[in-house]
């Protein structure tokens, strides 16, 4: 199909999805410990048995919040579209692979990225329920994206709180050939992406052609909420929201100083949501550094050079990062809606691209919300019967 808008960043969310996914996929001896929902006098939420909480069903957002009219203008904005109307009334828009291409196609958007429920299987706090979970998840995106394989490039979900792990999920993605690429768990308390135990990920993940990605989870909560008054608490969340993306500056640095791009010079990274506005900085602060005192890295190219070979990072909304194209590099840039986030532009996106790219050549807007997207995963290419791209080859050589 003809494709003219890509979204690099959109989302599947736990709580619109099939509620008896994980205790009907689950291994017996694992299913009383997957998620599942549960009727209250306040509606039906998803719940685990060890008392976690992953929201409303069919709810707003990653953490399934309740829709309050007025309260986020985005929020408003979808729900205008009937959004959260209809899944009031168990009609899943986002999990059935033609009501969301209904819903996309109001955007004017051909296709999409999918990321996942990592933030759930964290909630969960246990390693080997959420283990399984993910497994189950990454079999059902397979399915979902194979519907649809010029439409849906979907991400699976792995661990990183087990590298052994997270290698045979990998493998496991690779040998079905459907999924796109994998988004490894972003954790604060995981180790340094600078740390060897990862090695054998990467290699894994460059071996199989498979793009690496990390979504952004906001700098760490360390406010004592307790002792704040409700102005207060409203505050720190300011805080919070507005410095979200600043925290993908560590996963950039601890990937390039660490050597990673450099041992693995076929390997693709992708920080995701992440705005732009701020990249450049680090670019040309990690150059000066890595030229004044860090040559001793095992580095051969300067920091902003890996950047360039082997980098992207999305964006929904960033025009002081499109005024950096320059330094940023225009094929390193993805632009993507976030869908159904209510921090998302759906089902304005076109009246955001056409603001914030009318200054740009008609050639580098497409790159930007098109062909990049298009050339990393591969929409446009031949798929076969199960929706693997037949010209792009995610053989594991190990």
């Amino acid at each position: 199909m003809p494709y003219e808008v890509i979204s690099a960043d959109c989302h599947v969310d736990l709580p619109w999805l099939p509620e008896d996914l994980f205790t009907g996929e689950a291994p017996a001896e694992l299913a009383d410990r997957m998620p599942y929902v549960e009727e209250t006098d306040a509606g039906r939420f998803w719940v685990s048995r060890n008392g976690a909480r992953f929201g409303l069903q069919n709810g707003m957002g990653s953490a399934g919040r309740r829709y309050v009219p007025g309260q986020i203008h985005r929020s408003d904005r979808m729900a205008e579209q009937g959004l959260y109307r209809d899944g009031e009334a168990g009609i899943r828009r986002l999990t059935e692979p033609d009501l969301r291409i209904r819903d996309q196609d109001l955007d004017g958007v051909q296709a999409e990225v999918l990321y996942g429920i990592l933030g759930a299987a964290m909630r969960l706090d246990d390693n080997d329920a959420a283990d399984e979970m993910m497994r189950i998840y990454n079999a059902w995106l397979a399915d979902f994206c194979a519907t649809h394989p010029d439409r849906f490039a979907g991400l699976a979900n792995i661990p990183s709180h087990d590298v052994d792990a997270a290698v045979r999920e990998v493998d496991r993605v690779a040998r079905r050939g459907v999924l796109s690429g994998i988004e490894v768990a972003n954790t604060h308390d995981m180790a340094p992406l600078f740390d060897p135990c990862w090695e054998p990920l990467w290699a894994a993940a460059e071996d199989a052609g498979l793009p690496v990605h990390y979504h952004t989870i906001g700098p760490r909560m360390d406010y004592d909420f307790e002792s704040m008054s409700a102005l207060g608490r409203r505050q720190a969340f300011a805080v919070h929201i507005t410095s979200f993306q600043l925290a993908m500056a560590k996963i950039i640095m601890e990937i390039i100083y660490g050597g990673v791009l450099e041992a693995h010079p076929g390997l693709k990274v992708v920080i995701g949501e992440s705005g732009i506005g701020w990249i450049p900085y680090i670019l040309e602060h990690m150059d000066l550094e890595w030229e004044d005192q860090f040559k001793d890295l095992t580095l051969a190219m300067k920091p902003s050079e890996y950047w360039r070979r082997q980098c992207y990072a999305t964006y929904q909304s960033d025009p002081i990062g499109i005024r950096l194209l320059d330094i940023l590099g225009e094929d390193n840039v993805m632009w993507g809606s976030d869908f159904p986030h209510p921090d998302g532009v759906w089902p304005d996106s076109q009246e955001f691209i056409a603001r914030e790219l009318g200054g740009v050549s008609g050639k580098t807007r497409r790159k930007i919300v098109c062909d990049n997207a298009a050339r990393l995963y591969g929409f446009g290419r031949s798929t076969s019967s199960t929706g693997r791209s037949t010209s792009w080859p995610r053989t594991i050589n190990r």
